[in-house]
């Protein structure tokens, strides 16, 4: 079931989907009644605002997308400043929730990317779930037919893909035109935080939005990344978002 979600609301020129729950942002990929929403799905945060306006191809990546979610808290409160109600919709936790109404459903799933024994075991897991993994292959491939063959073969309608932005997203722009009957989501470290070999930051971080920060204490080298989130806040408190 193709169907093109789309919003007048804009984050520095980007356009957002305003959700008001979780499972409100579930059902707009699948319905209640099992109809997957073909596309391809991009968590929006402050850092791919910044850098879409800074680089023309990453811009033309995110606007290549049937669904951008907010992801992140600073994108949250921008559009609450514009009026408009929405919630945060953490990619890690869409993720997890989408697996469970694919389990619900019986929606055959595939998983791309992470390493060779992160991705077998997320599929593992999966499965014990009662989620249709129909084929789940690691980052390491080396040649994109094998991917093209598994989607052709399985034909599955949800195909996660954890390798990095923008990387991720780029394979995703290249598999849909080849294979276009499923919904696509990149899905960075996802994989790695639900098998255990990654930690996501704990609750109480989260639930202080503090999730960066942490991030930033685990990975310093991240450094560079996050002095986007200033650029981000002046824009923010300026009103030029």
């Amino acid at each position: 079931m193709n169907q093109q979600l789309t919003t007048d609301v804009t984050v520095g020129g980007i356009q957002v989907t305003p959700f008001a729950s979780m499972a409100q942002a579930v059902n707009a990929v699948i319905a209640p009644a099992g109809d997957v929403h073909y596309g391809f799905g991009i968590a929006i945060n402050p850092e791919k605002v910044v850098l879409a306006q800074q680089d023309e191809t990453v811009r033309a990546t995110l606007q290549s997308a049937t669904l951008r979610f907010a992801d992140g808290t600073g994108v949250v409160r921008t559009l609450r400043k514009k009026g408009v109600a929405n919630t945060r919709i953490p990619g890690c936790e869409f993720w997890e929730a989408l697996m469970l109404r694919a389990a619900e459903l019986q929606v055959p799933v595939m998983l791309i990317g992470a390493k060779p024994a992160v991705n077998q075991l997320a599929a593992a897991k999966l499965r014990e779930l009662g989620t249709p993994v129909v084929a789940a292959i690691d980052g390491y491939f080396a040649d994109e037919q094998v991917l093209v063959d598994a989607l052709h073969a399985q034909q599955p309608r949800i195909v996660t893909v954890a390798m990095g932005s923008p990387k991720q997203e780029q394979l995703i722009e290249r598999l849909r035109k080849l294979y276009p009957d499923a919904f696509y989501l990149g899905v960075g470290g996802t994989y790695d935080v639900f098998t255990g070999a990654a930690k996501r930051a704990p609750k109480l971080w989260c639930k202080l939005h503090l999730e960066w920060l942490y991030r930033l204490l685990s990975q310093p080298t991240r450094i560079g990344r996050q002095l986007r989130l200033l650029t981000y806040l002046r824009l923010h408190l300026l009103q030029r978002l």
